[in-house]
């Protein structure tokens, strides 16, 4: 088996789109040059997870608990324990996807915004595969690598994909990602994304690995 790394996919995949269009259309060089940067500006977006926000667990905010001991015994800490005793512990929250488009008009090309029309995606923790999800809007980002931010709300049960964890090392991740000090460093996005150009909606020939730590394309 031959593996192909996505840049490559993505030139063989222009050769054989513009080398399609030139065999049924009769397009002049004007329209050639402006497929091939459509082409090469899906493939430029890049991609990366901001912060979570809003983390809520059995509608518990988490904003202000860093730890176990954070959470009233009484109250928030014996919603949580009766919770995960019938095996179920919903948490709900948005995390932030940072986009840029770093097409600033060098190498022959108009410095032109994309339009993101779509984002077919799987929210994985710790490399846990857990829920899927979808992109609700198009969004216009801007040419020249101004980053723009799209919030992507998350909804899922903690229980069915961590319960096994136990109770205490569950509620600590669900703090590593949505408490005071909680951060992306454990999620990752696998996603698909959708661009519109003049030419239509182009979608990415494969799947790409979304972390926190960088912009990925």
């Amino acid at each position: 088996m031959v593996l192909f790394a996505f840049a490559d996919m993505v030139h063989m995949w222009r050769v054989w789109s513009v080398a399609g269009l030139l065999a049924i259309l009769p397009l002049g060089c004007a329209q050639i040059k402006q497929i091939s940067d459509a082409l090469t500006n899906l493939q430029r977006l890049q991609f990366k997870l901001g912060s979570v926000r809003e983390f809520r667990l059995v509608g518990i905010s988490l904003a202000d608990k860093s730890s176990l001991g954070d959470f009233n015994p009484v109250g928030d800490g014996l919603k949580l324990l009766d919770a995960f005793r019938t095996g179920k512990l919903p948490a709900d929250f948005i995390v932030d996807l940072e986009i840029r488009n770093p097409n600033d008009g060098t190498q022959g090309r108009s410095a032109v915004p994309a339009t993101l029309a779509g984002l077919d995606f799987r929210l994985l923790i710790d490399d846990q595969p857990t829920v899927s999800g979808q992109l609700d809007r198009e969004v216009e980002i801007p040419a020249a690598g101004v980053v723009t931010t799209v919030p992507l709300r998350i909804s899922l049960d903690l229980y069915e994909f961590f319960g096994k964890q136990g109770y205490e090392k569950l509620i600590n991740l669900a703090l590593a990602i949505g408490g005071k000090n909680g951060s992306a460093a454990r999620l990752k996005l696998d996603a698909q994304p959708t661009v519109r150009t003049k030419f239509g909606k182009m979608t990415y020939p494969g799947r790409i690995t979304i972390v926190d730590r960088e912009f990925r394309s």
